[in-house]
């Protein structure tokens, strides 16, 4: 018998929408489309788009979309960097869908982990891998995601939090003053304020005021610049652009250090988001994990936890498709 699961990763900046074919022969992709989620009111204007492209009148028997940020009652969500709110009932109310469930967009991605090959793994530190021990994935982007995964009752479970929004630790006078200048900025400073596409800008131009450093090339960078930022420091070797990325990798390295210790993730560390494979070159420089490693009477044991970067830009479309997977072998 033929059916369709209809599944998807949406974030503050792009959404991907896949439609797949499940029949004895398995699981094959039949459509897939890349949204610009800032030109769309609605998510469910976006689907109703998506249906409309495909090429047949597909039997959808499930649908799951992996949503940037927390998932309340009754499965909804409001996405942390874009005004939307989504709602499972409402999608499968509009756009005639039997069965529709949402879920935070790390808890996909840590579901998407065991559907990766070791080309999707560019390994930072091998260390000692406990198969059956917890794991972390976090990922920098238009913001911060972080899910854990642990091993219970025969198989993964993800666990899905909002771990980027907790207070950033500045580890030397530098990152004091940085912490300094974006706490009169916006009060609260999150991990996230830092460790996402907006983050990077800002310790981009902090660093150019704290050197009086003007360049009228990037005096007025727009609120999010990192590719910009990006290209400025692998591409044209930017001082300043690359004193940020060096920093920004530091930080980085620091926080994804105290998520490991936080659930001893002996299963491993997975650094996945847009920005991370893009800067492979400074992360494997040395100051991510000599961040990540320097925890005192720990740092021991952080050298025994393996450290991966996702390269697969696809992990949250894979943990989306098993759960709709799931979804629809729950209700045979």
């Amino acid at each position: 018998m033929k059916t369709h699961i209809f599944y998807g990763d949406i974030g503050g900046t792009k959404t991907l929408l896949q439609l797949a074919k499940i029949d004895d022969a398995g699981v094959d992709v039949v459509l897939t489309r890349k949204y610009s989620s800032q030109e769309y009111i609605s998510f469910v204007d976006m689907v109703k788009d998506f249906l409309q492209h495909a090429e047949i009148n597909p039997t959808i028997s499930a649908a799951c979309f992996a949503v940037a940020g927390p998932v309340i009652d009754h499965q909804k969500a409001k996405l942390t960097n874009l005004n939307w709110v989504i709602d499972s009932s409402e999608i499968a109310a509009q756009c005639s869908l039997p069965q529709v469930m949402i879920l935070n967009d790390f808890e996909a991605a840590a579901l998407g982990i065991d559907a990766l090959s070791s080309h999707d793994l560019e390994v930072l530190q091998i260390g000692l891998a406990h198969p059956l021990g917890m794991r972390v994935i976090l990922g920098a982007g238009t913001g911060m995601g972080v899910s854990w995964s642990a091993w219970v009752d025969g198989r993964r479970h993800p666990f899905s939090s909002e771990a980027g929004h907790i207070d950033f630790a500045a580890t030397d006078d530098l990152q004091i003053d940085l912490w300094k200048a974006l706490q009169k900025k916006f009060g609260h400073v999150s991990v996230e304020r830092l460790l996402s596409g907006p983050g990077l800008t800002d310790i981009f131009k902090f660093l150019q005021d704290h050197q009086k450093a003007d360049d009228p090339i990037v005096r007025d960078l727009p609120e999010d610049s990192g590719a910009v930022i990006t290209r400025l420091a692998l591409k044209q070797r930017h001082r300043v652009a690359i004193q940020a990325l060096e920093l920004f990798v530091t930080i980085y390295g620091a926080y994804a250090g105290n998520l490991a210790l936080v659930g001893l993730c002996r299963g491993g560390v997975y650094i996945a988001g847009g920005i991370a494979p893009k800067i492979l070159e400074i992360m494997k420089g040395g100051g991510f994990l000599r961040a990540f490693c320097d925890k005192g009477r720990f740092s021991q044991l952080m050298r025994e936890i393996p450290v991966h970067v996702v390269i697969n830009p696809e992990i949250g479309l894979l943990g989306a498709r098993l759960a709709a997977c799931d979804l629809l072998n729950s209700n045979k």
